[in-house]
């Protein structure tokens, strides 16, 4: 009794066994086992630089001023220079322009050595000498006292004037509007391309700015060089003119049928 029992025990386990091998033989069972994704189909796209730009009025300009001296010692180079541009300051001060828009931009000593030559005297040297050269950026926020400012550190002795820059103090509303329509100039750059080879444009796949100059780059009418005398003298007049602000972004567009 206990052997037939036993005998109809491993019947059972030998029947369970052979279902499970059928089942993993099975199209189904095959099926699972041997399912790999297909392969992405890559999209077709267009790629695109889009420019966009917007004309304005500048409301700042940077003006590059200076003091240069030649001492034949260097503690007189430095004084006289420090004296210079200690009124050029207070003449910036007086044309209304704050403390926070004037920042030393370059400040120098060095030694002139002449060395011997013939000419100069009996023992044929000339003795060496020293140079001192101290700027200063300046913003002018008032454009019509330009002229004016230029005039008053002339006359406070400044004699290095490297010309003047117009721009905008704030460009974010500006850039804003350049970089509306430089998506708008993609856009129909991709329209073209896409027209010439039988497709349609689709969807944005990905965009990005093309970073120039503070995210934009200024051109046109304005910089100007101003032109003075090194030893004094007063200013020509000067003109603003006007700003032209680029944008250019780069847009893939997914092509469709």
């Amino acid at each position: 009794m206990q052997v037939k029992r036993m005998w109809l025990i491993g019947s059972a386990l030998l029947t369970l066994l052979a279902l499970f091998a059928f089942a993993q033989l099975s199209p189904a069972g095959v099926q699972a086992q041997a399912t790999i994704p297909a392969p992405a189909v890559p999209a077709r796209t267009v790629t695109v630089v889009g420019e966009g730009t917007v004309t304005i009025s500048p409301d700042i300009a940077q003006l590059s001023v200076g003091v240069e001296v030649i001492q034949p010692s260097v503690q007189e180079a430095s004084a006289e220079a420090r004296k210079i541009m200690d009124a050029v300051l207070t003449a910036l001060a007086d044309q209304g322009i704050a403390e926070k828009d004037i920042q030393t931009s370059g400040y120098s000593i060095w030694a002139e050595r002449m060395g011997g030559d013939p000419m100069m005297g009996e023992d044929g040297t000339m003795p060496d000498r020293y140079r001192v050269n101290n700027m200063v950026n300046v913003t002018v926020r008032n454009l019509e006292s330009v002229t004016d400012v230029l005039e008053a550190t002339i006359d406070a002795g400044a004699n290095n004037i490297y010309g003047v820059t117009f721009s905008l103090d704030d460009p974010t509303t500006v850039e804003a509007d350049a970089r509306a329509k430089a998506v708008e100039n993609a856009k129909a750059k991709a329209d073209e391309l896409a027209m010439l080879t039988g497709a349609s444009v689709g969807g944005v796949v990905s965009i990005s700015e093309v970073i120039g100059q503070g995210g934009g780059y200024f051109g046109g009418n304005f910089a100007r060089s101003a032109a003075y005398d090194s030893m004094g003298g007063g200013g020509g007049p000067i003109a603003a003119g006007e700003l032209s602000l680029t944008m250019q972004v780069q847009i893939t567009y997914e092509l469709a049928q």
